[in-house]
């Protein structure tokens, strides 16, 4: 108990500061992207929507390490895109938190997308019609009719999109690389104290991981218990 009192006097917190700003800045991003490509695909004809809906989705079945690389090919400054980037925007992606960002927002993109669009998908039709009689604009009835209704299923994949983005390894490490202070996650601090021989530094790690995904789980069991409520299903 002693070593644990002294590992958590001397530990690096920057992994779990990075670590949540990544997965609050990813989840924002693939809120809105996801959002918006949920209500396109809803509204796409058959075909277009299976194509879409494959695109979308293949972050999620592919390996972690298949989509980093194909990000890293993107954004290399030695490829076309990352080069232009990097000399006429200044911006570069490869070994930045920058490329956390991107490559959490890439893998966690899926699970807002396929959440929203399910719940767009249940919404009672006869909703939208009645707004439109009453003259309200398409806008104002995706925001105050459409996304109320789907209220739970849209938070639900905001929370799911918040933990995979945090818990992103795979892409992140080939994309922004392992620099301490800088990139360095909570998944790779503990993949490399554990390559280091350290297990109580990654036994520490891994009890602060699960102790936030605990909280991940039972902010989705509110969510599920508010929807049981509101709809009196089982």
């Amino acid at each position: 108990m002693e070593e644990v009192r002294e590992i958590l006097a001397n530990l690096d917190w920057s992994p779990l500061f990075i670590s949540l700003k990544t997965g609050v800045t990813a989840t924002v991003i693939s809120f809105f992207l996801g959002i918006w490509a949920a209500r396109k695909a809803v509204g796409a004809k058959p075909g277009a929507k299976a194509v879409l809906d494959g695109i979308l989705t293949l972050p999620m079945v592919l390996p972690p390490t298949v989509a980093g690389f194909f990000l890293l090919l993107l954004f290399s400054t030695r490829r076309p895109i990352g080069a232009w980037m990097y000399e006429n925007l200044d911006i570069r992606v490869v070994q930045t938190w920058a490329g956390c960002v991107i490559a959490a927002m890439v893998i966690s993109f899926p699970l807002m997308y396929r959440n929203a669009r399910a719940a767009f998908e249940q919404i009672d039709v006869n909703l939208v019609y009645a707004a439109r009689t009453l003259g309200m604009p398409e806008w104002k009835i995706f925001w105050k009719v459409v996304i109320p209704t789907a209220g739970p299923g849209v938070a639900a994949g905001t929370v799911l999109t918040f933990a995979r983005a945090m818990g992103e390894y795979g892409a992140t490490s080939m994309l922004a690389g392992n620099i301490p202070g800088k990139t360095g996650t909570i998944s790779q601090r503990i993949a490399m104290v554990i390559q280091d021989g350290d297990y109580l530094t990654a036994g520490v790690w891994v009890v602060i991981v699960m102790m936030i995904a605990f909280g991940i789980v039972l902010v989705m069991n509110l969510i599920a218990g508010r929807k049981m409520k509101h709809t009196g299903r089982w």
